[in-house]
């Protein structure tokens, strides 16, 4: 009996030796094939180019081919759902926006998979800045001069890129903190919403910086405020609305890196340290800012605090507007 109890020790010091060694060693040898970056948008988007800047990035850094592989579809629930049902072994990430980590729990009734749960975080890359843009037709300048319009019996409808969007929840805080009753009106993407705004079929929209700049630049539109902490490269001269008196409204949309749950350590370290390494690069930050977005790197852990303070708040404005996706 006490042989059969000390062979089993023993091969129990045996394996746990082996997963000693063996740590190292993987760590050395990955990546050792590429690495594909899942981007749940179509070729082309914003976040299609994020998502390549960062795979250019990461194939220097990491001595190994990353390919951008775009599985869109759902409010990206097809290419999340993908990498979350993938081997845990490094060769399969995911870049997403907050739609994926934290609209979708609260506007979706059932997801086939969860921001925490399903993922191992690899961190924050940056944001994109909304804002309230008009149309040359709105007197208002402002936010503040807006509130007063509608205090005044003017009434208002907003635009958004779809129905349980960022924008549409932007649009929604906007109506919170000021009182106003804006009308959602959503549309299937941005391009749609900024050609009736332009035409005057619709007064306001919420859109990001990225489209909305051009047109401010061609005087076709004016963005009143920002819901975002601080002012934008590309609308330097546009308030935010904590500037407007409305430190409320501030919601961007932020973009993480994650794999699947169940990551080997060395792997996800060395991923982390990567992409650390990637977004302290000059160029890259420079490649974002040029493209609309504020370089913004954050931990594994920034990922799971910004995921646990950010579900709670947008529940509330859902249930309050009765916010619910398509």
């Amino acid at each position: 009996m006490l042989g059969r109890s000390t062979n089993r020790w023993g091969r129990a010091c045996l394996l746990a030796a082996a997963c000693v060694a063996a740590a190292p060693a993987l760590a050395d040898t990955f990546p050792d094939k590429p690495i594909k970056l899942v981007v749940p948008f179509p070729p082309g988007g914003s976040t299609d180019v994020l998502g390549r800047l960062l795979a250019r990035k990461l194939s220097e850094t990491l001595n190994a081919s990353v390919v951008v592989e775009n599985r869109a579809g759902a409010g990206t629930i097809v290419g999340a759902d993908y990498v979350a049902k993938s081997t845990p072994d490094g060769y399969t990430l995911l870049l997403s926006a907050a739609t994926t980590f934290t609209i979708n729990p609260v506007t979706y009734a059932k997801l086939p998979y969860d921001p925490l749960k399903s993922f191992d975080a690899i961190g924050l890359v940056g944001t994109t800045t909304l804002g309230l843009v008009a149309n040359t037709s709105v007197k208002a300048n402002t936010l503040k001069e807006l509130v007063a319009a509608s205090r005044q019996g003017q009434a208002f409808a907003f635009g958004s890129y779809g129905a349980g969007t960022t924008a549409h929840f932007v649009g929604e805080m906007i109506n919170a903190a000021t009182g106003m009753h804006m009308m959602h009106v959503p549309y299937k993407g941005s391009a749609p919403a900024m050609s009736d705004l332009i035409g005057n079929q619709i007064p306001l929209t919420v859109d990001t910086v990225v489209a909305a700049a051009p047109m401010v630049k061609a005087g076709k539109v004016k963005v009143l405020a920002l819901a975002s902490s601080t002012r934008s490269a590309l609308l330097p001269d546009v308030p935010t609305a904590a500037e407007s008196g409305y430190p409320d409204i501030n919601l961007t949309t932020w973009f993480a890196v994650v794999g699947p749950k169940g990551l080997a350590a060395p792997v996800r370290q060395k991923l982390e340290g990567a992409l650390a390494t990637v977004m302290k690069d000059a160029d890259m930050r420079k490649s974002m800012t040029t493209n609309g977005y504020e370089a913004e790197y954050g931990t594994a852990a920034d990922y799971v605090k910004r995921v646990n303070s950010e579900i709670p708040r947008l529940r509330k404005i859902a249930e309050a507007a009765n916010i619910k996706a398509d």
